[in-house]
């Protein structure tokens, strides 16, 4: 949490500034290192010690979120422009794209809404939705839920354990996988419902057989 009081410091009203740059830099796939989701549950703390303006924070981290994965996503565009330009020329081939693309269309509304707190995939998904020529309406409408979701949740989690719960930022580890795991569950519950699908028509395909 230091480094959150340091800029707060060190830019003053203008932190907010500092954070939204943050967030907008770390939702693209060169700077994904970046801190993400503990920086907005800090920032929810340091709000309830009243460093921050809850609001503010909020608003600032929807606008990066939703302004970055815009920007990924027609940075992924262009680099499917260039992958079929150079025909197979680099490792990243047009079977690839290929493969990406029955991807998100199956999976990219959940990938971008539920990808949001998952630091990798954050990062990374909307640059492939770009480059998988995800449709750009179905791909917004996502954006803004899932960057709504994530300004709002993470932030006002960390505002209420800092006003009830001493050094809340312990805790940051814990809530952090528990956040991961509760945005995985959709996805894994419809991988096993696939299987027990596809093991049920095996079933019946070979009892019709005989």
């Amino acid at each position: 949490m230091e480094y959150l009081v340091q800029i707060i410091d060190y830019f003053g009203y203008f932190a907010y500034i500092a954070l939204f740059v943050i967030v907008f830099l770390e939702s693209l796939p060169p700077t994904f290192i970046l801190p993400g989701d503990s920086m907005l549950f800090l920032s929810g703390v340091l709000a309830s010690q009243g460093y921050f303006s809850i609001p503010l924070l909020i608003l600032t981290f929807f606008l990066a979120g939703v302004g970055s994965y815009i920007v990924s996503y027609i940075f992924g565009k262009r680099m499917r422009d260039f992958i079929i330009a150079s025909n197979d020329k680099y490792w990243f081939k047009k079977r690839h794209i290929d493969y990406t693309e029955n991807f998100y269309n199956k999976y990219g509304g959940k990938m971008i809404l539920f990808g949001r707190f998952v630091t990798v995939v954050r990062s990374f998904g909307p640059t492939f939705a770009g480059a998988a020529e995800m449709n750009y309406r179905k791909f917004l409408h996502y954006t803004v839920w899932g960057g709504l979701v994530w300004a709002l949740s993470l932030p006002l989690l960390g505002y209420y354990l800092g006003g009830v719960i001493p050094n809340p930022d312990s805790l940051l580890m814990p809530i952090m996988i528990g956040v991961v795991l509760v945005s995985i569950i959709p996805a894994v519950g419809e991988y096993l419902y696939r299987k027990y699908k596809q093991r049920k028509n095996v079933v019946t395909g070979d009892t019709n057989s005989q």
